[in-house]
């Protein structure tokens, strides 16, 4: 594990053994994936120190044990009114935030007056913690699906985390319920994805859409109820992916009547129980289990 530390507005990190010989510039743009212009505005703004002293080579060698100091924590806007909404925190530290969100909770405002979002109630803990920063959603849940989102507390951590999204380092599973007895005990769903040109809202399976791949393994079925409970893991991340997969597979979600399930539910039957991350800095591995009895009756088939 990486060794970090802060003091107010910086950030310092110790240089492990294993990145004896890289530069600041490497760290940056090929490690950390920073856009330029952030790199660019770090540059102009002095943000970068190397042991204490402001960074004049962006491509001198650093040693093992160098500390590179950034300056990350400098007040800014949230981006979003911050607005108290009642949401359990599953993880936090100086750089990023878990929440595990409720059904019927937007996560982030479509409108600029919306403020009943998840991006919201996070701008309003920060707020209460004394934290002003711009916080940014690394991913998204729709309006009904429940569970573990990502938010990222400074530009910089965002940039890592999207990165690692990207490179499916971030590991996403979710807790599915769905119409019909699922046979198959594994299986992977490898279909794109487009709009559906007759529906403003909804999406299909689509030659022409985006690649789009879903694993699935049952966990058990409910013959009575004629139900199959699941577990799916993404490698993408499309609008609506498991409620269009599943629904092409011929198990629309329970309660998800945008792609053929019955109303035996408010919503969605549609849960991220759990997400693990590798620290955008230290690396150790962070994993978060979002309790799904806290919103949902339908677990109680579990």
């Amino acid at each position: 594990m990486i060794h970090t530390r802060r003091f107010g507005e910086w950030f310092e990190l110790t240089l492990p053994h294993d990145w004896e010989g890289f530069s600041v510039d490497y760290i940056l743009r090929d490690l950390w994936k920073a856009p330029k212009k952030q790199i660019h505005f770090m540059r102009m703004e002095k943000h970068i120190k190397i042991n204490g002293n402001p960074l004049i080579d962006w491509n001198h060698s650093l040693k093992a044990g160098d500390r590179l100091q950034l300056k990350l924590f400098r007040e800014e806007d949230f981006g979003v009114q911050p607005a108290y909404r009642e949401v359990e925190v599953l993880y936090e530290d100086d750089h990023m935030i878990v929440f595990n969100k409720p059904a019927n909770m937007d996560t982030h405002p479509n409108t600029p007056d919306q403020t009943n979002t998840l991006a919201n109630a996070a701008a309003f803990l920060l707020q209460a913690q004394g934290e002003h920063r711009k916080i940014k959603h690394v991913h998204r849940l729709d309006r009904d699906t429940t569970g573990a989102v990502l938010f990222a507390k400074h530009p910089l951590a965002g940039a890592i985390l999207d990165s690692m999204l990207e490179e499916r380092l971030i590991k996403r599973t979710y807790l599915a319920l769905v119409h019909g007895r699922m046979k198959a005990k594994k299986g992977t769903i490898r279909e794109p994805i487009g709009r559906d040109r007759h529906h403003a809202t909804r999406r299909r399976v689509s030659p022409k859409g985006q690649p789009a791949i879903t694993h699935f393994e049952l966990i058990e079925t409910y013959p009575k109820q004629n139900l199959s409970l699941i577990k799916c893991q993404l490698d993408t991340g499309r609008t609506h992916q498991i409620r269009v997969h599943l629904s092409h597979l011929g198990h629309p979600l329970a309660g998800d009547l945008l792609y053929g399930g019955k109303p035996i539910f408010d919503h969605q039957a549609l849960h991220a129980e759990k997400l693990e991350i590798p620290h955008p800095f230290t690396k150790e591995k962070i994993t978060c289990i979002a309790n799904s009895a806290r919103h949902h009756p339908w677990t109680l088939y579990r």
